[in-house]
Parts: structure tokens; C-alpha cells; sequence
């Protein structure tokens, strides 16, 4: 992990664990080992201090894409060869997708890669902190549906938590916030960042609700970051209704 201000007293507590834990993040334990032809790709964490207290920005992905149609996600995608990866690559993305100015988002520091072996990606976490919040927005509504910042009291909420199953095989942590599932690998990053930033509060882990492969067009594993071709090149998203009419609901029923 790079430096971090882990003892900036301007940052949450919650925060500043988070920047303590990172390097043993809880996740990583669980993700194989790289191939040596993984593409690079990154994804920004973004917290701020909303109306609803301490939050972070999701996307929803659009319904019409190939892959990962409707899933929400960290903004993030594939790597440019002009970018100063990783960093580069996730404030790149995040504007692309959610309209964020890379100049109001203070990098704190990158997490350990992540291996996505179904799609062969190495994704690398950065962590972003906004001392400034500013209205989200949909860049392009082709890969986007909508932008979110979700509440972390949302997401530790033992109501909003459940595990997931995929006809794939795949079964792991859910949650039930901002009118979606988050799940897959976004899924997953956020129940280890809770963990790690002391959010986290005793859930029905026996919880497990079946997911249909929603929206998608080929059977793949959730949360992969493969692109297809140019348009659905960027990670899953979350947040208000397309252009085109909001998408359904994607929580499913207890």
C-alpha cells in the first residue's frame, strides 16, 4: 500500500483504520494468484461526508450493456497506456463515469492488487477522500445507468446484509442499498473494507438469496471486469434513473 496520512486528525476514524488495515485487507486471502498476462485495471473508493453522514460512491452499470448489465460497482475500468497507473486510471474512470473532478479528490493511498481470475484482470483499489463533495452525475449513459453515494450506516446495517448465489456457482456477501444489490466483486471489496474500518456489525450470514444472471447475455462470473469491446469496458456502477427510464429493482425478495 503507498503512504498514507493515518494520522491526519482531518480524516474520520473509520477512515484512518481503514489506511492502518489495508495492507492485510481481509479480501485478499481470498483472491488466487495472478496470471503473468493480467490486465491492469483500478477502481476508486471514494468517501465524503454526505447529508445521510459518511458515504461512498457507487454506479450502476446500464441495462443495455453486454456484460454486467445492471450491476453496480466501484467506478473503475482497464488501464490507457497513458495513464499514471493505478491512480491515474481511477480518477480517469470516475470522471468518465460519475462526473468527478480528479482536482477535489485526495488520493490517501491504494490497496493491495486484487486477481479476477474469470475475466484475468489485477485490479487495484485506490482510496480517495472528497473534502469537498459535489453533485454526482452520469457521464456516459451507455455504460452508466446511475451514480450513488450510499451511506455507510446503509451498508453495515445487519437489515441490508445477505449473501448471494449465482447459477454460476459463485455464493458470497450482498447488500440491499440504494434500490440494488451489491454484489460480486464490489460485493465482496466493501464487506472486507467494513471489516477493516470497524463498521462492520454481526448479519444473518444463512441469508442466501438466489440471483438470477440479470441482464447479462453470456454466463460469466459476477463482478468481472473483462471488457467485451469499447463500451463495456468499465467497471459495474450505481445511483438515479437512466435516461432511458429507471431500471427494475434488483433486491431480491426475502
Amino acid at each position: 500500500m503507498t503512504d498514507a496520512p493515518t494520522a491526519d486528525p482531518a480524516l474520520p476514524e473509520y477512515l484512518r483504520r481503514l489506511l492502518a488495515a489495508g495492507d492485510d485487507l481481509p479480501l485478499r486471502h481470498r483472491i488466487p494468484r495472478p496470471t503473468a498476462t493480467a490486465r491492469r485495471s483500478a477502481v476508486l473508493i471514494l468517501f465524503g461526508e454526505g447529508p445521510r453522514g459518511a458515504d461512498v460512491l457507487l454506479i450502476e452499470k446500464s441495462a443495455h450493456l453486454r456484460t454486467h448489465a445492471g450491476q453496480p460497482a466501484f467506478p473503475g475500468g482497464g488501464a490507457d497506456p497513458d495513464d499514471d497507473y493505478p491512480v491515474g486510471t481511477a480518477l480517469r474512470e470516475a470522471e468518465e463515469e460519475a462526473g468527478i473532478d480528479p482536482d477535489g479528490v485526495r488520493v490517501l493511498a491504494t490497496l493491495p492488487e486484487l486477481f479476477l481470475g474469470p475475466s484475468d484482470n489485477l485490479v487495484v483499489p485506490v482510496v480517495g477522500w472528497w473534502d469537498d463533495p459535489r453533485d454526482v452525475t452520469v457521464g456516459d449513459p451507455r455504460e452508466v445507468a446511475r451514480v450513488a453515494r450510499v451511506p455507510l450506516a446503509d451498508l453495515a446495517d445487519p437489515a441490508n446484509r445477505f449473501r448471494v448465489a449465482h447459477p454460476s456457482g459463485y455464493v458470497g456477501p450482498a447488500f440491499g442499498v440504494a434500490g440494488m444489490v451489491v454484489w460480486g466483486f464490489t460485493g465482496g471489496l466493501l464487506d472486507a473494507i467494513l471489516e477493516a474500518a470497524g463498521l462492520a456489525r454481526p448479519w444473518d450470514t444463512t441469508d442466501v438469496r438466489q440471483l438470477p444472471p440479470l441482464g447479462a447475455r453470456r454466463p460469466q462470473l459476477p463482478g468481472t471486469l473483462d471488457p467485451v469491446d469499447d463500451e463495456d469496458a468499465a467497471a459495474p456502477t450505481v445511483a438515479d434513473p437512466a435516461p432511458d427510464g429507471p431500471p427494475a429493482s434488483t433486491v431480491p425478495p426475502r
